[in-house]
């Protein structure tokens, strides 16, 4: 995912854990034996585990390429 910062990905985590509480709240209801599910909370779930392991990834490679500085001459 080319362009891709880990403010980015934030963003799209915090839109996933949003929707994850609306959900909890009513996922779904049944009326005369008929179900109807709002939201697929496993799918809710599994991009929350994707969008964490993202910005886990991100963070550790934007710290890494910052790199030790040193300072020469004085």
């Amino acid at each position: 995912m080319a362009g891709l910062t880990a403010a980015i990905a934030q963003a799209r985590l915090d839109s996933w854990l949003a929707a994850d509480e609306a959900v909890a709240a009513n996922q779904s209801y049944t009326i005369n034996n008929r179900t109807l599910t709002r939201a697929n909370a496993k799918e809710i779930r599994d991009n929350i585990d994707f969008w964490s392991k993202k910005i886990e990834e991100l963070t550790a490679r934007e710290t890494r390429t910052r790199g030790p500085r040193y300072i020469v001459g004085a």
